[in-house]
């Protein structure tokens, strides 16, 4: 529709207007209908040039509507246009400005969960740190991007597939990280309920695990990005410290069944967490919240302490006032352990990585997967050959 629209204008104008930048907007919104089946939701897009007959750059979002009347949708729609389109001429230069701008006058009322930007005069715009700052400004709670870094949108392709997430800190990835991502998703699809050729699998990294020292580095965010996109992995950037939000995201897009992975570690501090923080008598309300029948959580072991025993689902040890449920749990198959595991490689650590890393002892690479060590040596990430070297 952008193609059509700005060809047909540059056709009809370029010649009679040769000092003018021209754009076209369009979209297509699907507004919340009078069942609300429909929440509202679409597509809307700009095609502009920055200079007169220069080449056109297109700005891409995708919008869920919040607002409970269509005529305020409708309203919303119109308010986020104008402020696509200013944002596209007065904060090109400046990109923070530019995603921050897109919600202006309209903050609640929307969210914008995907933002692809391209074109000549944005070659220097990663797109995986425009999804990052998607989130980091509040625009949506979860956004994500390709192996190859171009910013998606879950309707694209994940509709009613069955979904494989796991969590992480990839700091860096390791061969640990590369078992996690293999052993879970081979249980998950041998599952008698999950169709193997349509499930698929995705990294999850939240704000709250790319804070290191309590602030995010941009570089090391996008460090993080080009080891995952190393070993073929799709990557879902979320501000969900809880996984119901994510849950809950992931439901409309009707995917079929949901699996979680996490480690041992992360377990006890969930259910730690609904323990602490249901004490009124909503615990079984906030553990039904998050397991449901489509969610099955994949508890990767771990060795708590060093020299201790190996720490698996059924052998953690939760509080007393939780046991039962927690062993239902488990009865009920809702949480499960990760089996086919490689024990011999659990005690390999991503910050004994990263120190070695930083002090140049090449024993880093015994303890990443070969594709990201040549990743890594290649595109210098996580500071690796950051020191000044001086010549005599």
């Amino acid at each position: 529709m952008l193609a059509h629209e700005y060809d047909l204008m540059l056709e009809r104008l370029s010649e009679v207007r040769p000092e003018s930048c021209f754009f076209v907007f369009a979209d297509t919104v699907a507004a919340i209908n009078y069942k609300k089946t429909i929440k509202g939701s679409g597509w809307m897009g700009v095609r502009f040039q920055l200079e007169y007959g220069g080449p056109a750059n297109d700005l891409i979002i995708h919008v869920k509507m919040n607002d409970q009347s269509s005529h305020l949708q409708q309203e919303a729609i119109g308010i986020l246009g104008v402020n696509m389109v200013y944002a596209c001429f007065k904060f090109h230069h400046d990109i923070d400005e530019f995603v921050q701008s897109l919600l202006d006058g309209i903050w609640g009322r929307v969210d914008i969960d995907m933002v692809r930007l391209e074109g000549e005069n944005f070659k220097h715009v990663d797109n995986r740190l425009l999804t990052f700052k998607t989130v980091k400004y509040n625009l949506t709670d979860v956004a994500m991007f390709s192996k190859d870094g171009e910013s998606i949108h879950a309707s694209e392709f994940l509709w009613k597939k069955d979904l494989m997430v796991v969590r992480g800190h990839f700091h860096p990835p390791t061969k640990v990280t590369k078992d996690v991502f293999e052993s879970g998703f081979k249980q998950f699809t041998n599952e008698a309920e999950v169709e193997g050729d349509r499930a698929t699998i995705m990294a999850e990294m939240t704000m709250n695990n790319l804070k290191v020292k309590g602030d995010i580095n941009e570089q090391d965010f996008l460090d993080r990005a080009d080891a995952l996109g190393a070993l073929g992995y799709n990557v879902i950037i979320s501000d969900c410290d809880n996984h119901q939000n994510l849950v809950n995201y992931l439901s409309d897009m009707n995917i079929g069944k949901l699996g979680l992975v996490i480690g041992v570690k992360e377990l006890y501090e969930i259910i730690d967490e609904k323990y602490n923080n249901n004490q009124d008598g909503r615990l079984l309300v906030a553990f039904g919240e998050l397991f449901n029948k489509n969610i099955k959580v994949y508890v990767y072991p771990a060795y708590l302490r060093k020299g201790k025993e190996l720490v698996t689902a059924k052998t953690l040890i939760v509080p007393d006032g939780i046991h039962f449920l927690f062993k239902h749990l488990i009865d009920a198959g809702q949480i499960v352990e990760i089996e086919d595991f490689n024990k011999e490689q659990l005690d390999i650590m991503p910050w004994n990585i990263l120190e070695l890393i930083a002090k140049e002892d090449p024993a880093w690479e015994n303890g990443v997967p070969q594709n990201i060590v040549e990743a890594i040596k290649a595109k210098k990430l996580f500071n690796y050959a950051s020191k000044k070297k001086v010549v005599a």
